[in-house]
């Protein structure tokens, strides 16, 4: 990630660095979820933000940039207000929800 902390109107990069370690050419779909960890309503554990497919020669690697602002990271709280919370989030990437990377985002009041 660009960095580790943003205010509640900020944006995040994430990239995520794909390697084809196989003999033939490939297609990946890279996916981003994001995991509020002090929610001040429930949600869910994980939740589909972003993906891209992307194709591969054998032995390439490419770097996929992804951009997470306000709209990925808000919800609906108790009062039906579209906003996000200050708090710790978890940004997680990889190939499948059971396949993921972690990083911990820290989100203040903006």
């Amino acid at each position: 990630m660009s960095t580790d902390h943003i205010a509640s109107d900020g944006h995040v990069r994430v990239d995520v660095e794909v390697t084809n370690v196989g003999n033939r050419a490939g297609d990946e779909v890279v996916q981003i979820y994001v995991r509020d960890e002090v929610s001040s309503a429930p949600r869910p554990l994980l939740e589909l933000k972003a993906f891209r497919r992307i194709g591969l020669v054998p032995g390439e690697k490419k770097v996929v940039t992804f951009d997470l602002g306000p709209d990925a990271l808000a919800f609906w709280d108790r009062d039906m207000h579209w906003r996000v919370e200050p708090g710790a989030f978890s940004i997680h990437a990889g190939n499948s929800s059971a396949n993921l990377k972690s990083a911990r985002l820290l989100i203040t009041s903006g």
